[in-house]
């Protein structure tokens, strides 16, 4: 079995982005969680948090792989500036 203690895996503390948003880890915005007032936010320990994050990237690559004939970027849409990578 393994297992880890949620004590030594508390997430940093959150730091404001905007009156509805926080973010604890670079990259990663939540919900303020005292927004949340019908179904709570349940706490996760941050490797959790990180292990999601990391496979956003993974299911965005395979989703490209199998259904997208090009990817368009925002510049090419006609929003925002140029694309970060280049």
């Amino acid at each position: 079995m393994i297992g880890f203690r949620l004590a030594a895996q508390r997430p940093p503390d959150a730091r404001r982005v905007t009156d509805h948003v926080i973010q604890r880890f670079d990259h990663v915005y939540e919900v303020d969680p005292a927004k949340m007032t019908i179904i709570e936010q349940q706490e996760m320990p941050a490797w959790d948090t990180l292990r999601i994050v990391d496979s956003r990237w993974e299911h965005l690559a395979w989703m490209h792989d199998h259904w997208a004939d090009e990817i368009l970027t925002a510049e090419q849409l006609g929003e925002g500036g140029a694309h970060p990578d280049g």
